[in-house]
This record gives structure tokens, C-alpha cells and sequence, in this order.
């Protein structure tokens, strides 16, 4: 036979999907590791489809998720999570996936690694990219996590259980600080043009910018976005000069695909959703568009809503200085394509500077199949 396979389970979490594998299926070596996540995914394909893999051909469908047991005394159990570029053979480990965090609970109790009562779950979990705890609640019914349920969330159609996500103390993940220059604002600069800029690190590192500064409102579709190259390209030259700012690498050059991601807010605005739903300005306190793995995002990564959340309590940030008036102290409702998504922070202002005390958000998951996955049979020896 030309080809192994491995036993993996495919799981949606929020508004992405995932491979899932127990770390005692796979190679300890990072180089391996990588190889079999870039066949299962189908990537690189330059045709953008990854029609060779369990890939959808866009960043938010290829991940790959390794569940072991706790090397934190905190923790029931450890999550490391991959990114697969889809055009480009690149596996990025340096960030994590906030949606596919959701499924972690359920398929570790599922799987048998955490023993619960029926009733409401709690799994502790330990994001190892980030080095940071997370605790999940769902039900659990028979042993096992409920799918079916009422919640319902942009971008995913139908509803589910809800699974609330709590992220404890989630400033300087990546970077060590909440704020990795000191500053609630900074000015990037590019052939002349000065952008302000808040450079924040809360779940994962992300740069926001105003959105006029660079000829938009906000509103725009994804689409709409990506079918400006100079434009894209511009963006993607800031997020790398903050990304130096940041300290996450030495030159533009060596700045990641996953770190930082960068992201354009808006005041609040009318807007038509990508499901045709027109939502007001009422609707919502801020306005993200954000671009992942050099794309823009048909929704907003969770971590990067819960950054928004994050940069909006800072005072002085871009994010604060366009968000309207929160319906709620503990809440920020955040307008993506896809509609509107609720964060909640806690920060505050102490003597050592800004903190992040902890970030919650509400999302479902379900597993969509088990098995195995097929990769060249070198890669399964």
C-alpha cells in the first residue's frame, strides 16, 4: 500500500473546522508533524482549493488540532494547534484558534481523557501555543457532550449547546504584554503615510487600524476587500512592521502568516451581512474586518473578536476611540461579515499598566466524522 492512515476525528468548533488527533497517533517531531498536517489539509495547492486533502480551501477550514494529557498543573489536558497555509507549504504553530478551542472540551470527554457527571461540564484546558488556561462549559449527557441545542451563531447555520469559553488572564500570549510596545497607540509608516495603529496582545497578537485611514468603512465585504491588491498588499506590509514592533521577529521578512493578525474597525454602520441580513447601526458597539493567512476573513477569528473586545476597554486605542457606547459594561458586540458576535473582557488599569483579567465568549461545536485520515505511507511509519 502507498498510503498509512492515521486515526483523526474532523470537528467544527465555532464558525472553523479541524483535524483532531491525540498526540500518542503522532510523531513527536515538530518536521514530521508538519509534513502529515500539510497531506491531511491537501496543501500547498496552488489552485486554492485543497481538493487533496480535508482542506476547504480557505484559512478558517485548515487546522489541525493535537489533544494530550496536561503538562499544566491547571489543566485536564493540552491543546496545541496547527494553521496549514493553503497555498503555501506552512504550517504555523505560533497562534491559536479561538473557534476550534470550542470542540477541545467535547473531544476530550468524548474521547474518554476527562471523566464528568451529566449535567454542566467544566474541562480546563491548556493552550499550549499560548501558554495560557481555558476553561469550557457545556452539558453532558451520558457521558458524552450535547450537540443539539438552541444556541445559534453567525456565521454556522442551524443551532446547537452552547459552549461558554472562558480565557484566563489572556494578555501577552505571544508576545509576553498586553501592550507589546507600551503604547495604546502607534503610528506605522508606509512611502510617506503615517497609520495610527494599536498593536494589542490578548488571545492572540493583532494589529487594528482605522479604517478610513485607509480608504474604507468598515462595511466592506471580503470579497470586496481582496479584490484590491495594492490594497491587501499595503496591509499586509503594516501587519509585518508591527510585527517587529511587537518583537515577534527580528525583520518584515521573517514575520509569520498567523502573527499578528491585522484588522480594520469602523464605527458603527448599516451593513448587509453575507447571509442578506441587513443589520443596523444599533446593532453593534464596533466594526472589524480582519485579514488571516493573507485573506480576509469571512467572519472574525474568535481570538481576534476577543483582542476587539480587549483593545476597545483600553483607553486611547484605535478600537476605543471608535467604538460606540456598549450596550452593556461587560459586553462588546462585534460586526463581522457574518454578522454580530459578543465578547465579554475584563481589563483594568493598575500601577504596572493595562491587564487583561479574563475574555468570554459563547460558541457550539459538533464532531462530523471519525475515522482515519490517509497520508503517503512514508509518513506513517
Amino acid at each position: 500500500m502507498d498510503q498509512a492512515f492515521i486515526p483523526a476525528i474532523f470537528m467544527r468548533g465555532g464558525s472553523s473546522k479541524g483535524v483532531f488527533f491525540h498526540a500518542r497517533d503522532l510523531p513527536q517531531d515538530r518536521a514530521q508533524q508538519d509534513a502529515i498536517f500539510l497531506a491531511v489539509l491537501g496543501s500547498p495547492d496552488p489552485y486554492g482549493r485543497q481538493l487533496d486533502g480535508m482542506g476547504g480551501g480557505i484559512s478558517s477550514l485548515s487546522k489541525a488540532v493535537i489533544i494530550g494529557p496536561p503538562t499544566h498543573p491547571a489543566a485536564d489536558v493540552d491543546y496545541l494547534f496547527a494553521q496549514v497555509a493553503v497555498d503555501k507549504p506552512v504550517v504555523d504553530w505560533s497562534s491559536n484558534c479561538g473557534n476550534l478551542s470550542s470542540a477541545v472540551g467535547p473531544f476530550a470527554v468524548d474521547e474518554g481523557l476527562v471523566r464528568v457527571a451529566d449535567g454542566e461540564a467544566l474541562v480546563r484546558i491548556h493552550q499550549v501555543n499560548t501558554k495560557r488556561i481555558i476553561h469550557a462549559r457545556f452539558p453532558v449527557r451520558g457521558g458524552k457532550a450535547v450537540t443539539a441545542g438552541d444556541f445559534s451563531m453567525a456565521g454556522v447555520s442551524g443551532s446547537g449547546a452552547r459552549i461558554r469559553l472562558d480565557f484566563l488572564a489572556p494578555g501577552g500570549g505571544a508576545t509576553g504584554r498586553l501592550l507589546p510596545t507600551g503604547n495604546a497607540q502607534d503610528m506605522l509608516h508606509h512611502e510617506g503615510r503615517a497609520y495610527a495603529a494599536s498593536l494589542i496582545d490578548a488571545a492572540n497578537a493583532c494589529v487594528f487600524l482605522d479604517a478610513r485611514d485607509l480608504g474604507l468603512t468598515g462595511t466592506e465585504s471580503p470579497d470586496a476587500i481582496e479584490a484590491d491588491p495594492a490594497r491587501m498588499a499595503l496591509l499586509d506590509t503594516l501587519r509585518r512592521q508591527a510585527g517587529v514592533m511587537m518583537e515577534l521577529a527580528a525583520t518584515p521578512e521573517k514575520v509569520g502568516l498567523a502573527l499578528p493578525k491585522i484588522a480594520v474597525v469602523a464605527a458603527p454602520a448599516a451593513y448587509r451581512a453575507l447571509d442578506g441580513a441587513s443589520l443596523g447601526a444599533d446593532t453593534h458597539d464596533i466594526a472589524v474586518r480582519m485579514i488571516s493567512m493573507e485573506r480576509a476573513h469571512r467572519a472574525v477569528p474568535l481570538t481576534g473578536a476577543m483582542c476587539l473586545g480587549v483593545a476597545s476597554r483600553v483607553t486611547g486605542s484605535v478600537p476605543h476611540q471608535l467604538a460606540g457606547p456598549p450596550a452593556r459594561a461587560d459586553e462588546t458586540r462585534v460586526a463581522n461579515p457574518s454578522g454580530i458576535l459578543s465578547v465579554g473582557a475584563e481589563v483594568r488599569q493598575g500601577s504596572a499598566g493595562w491587564h487583561a483579567e479574563s475574555a468570554v465568549v459563547y460558541r457550539s461545536a459538533r464532531r462530523l466524522m471519525q475515522g482515519a485520515v490517509a497520508v503517503p505511507a512514508a509518513l506513517g511509519d
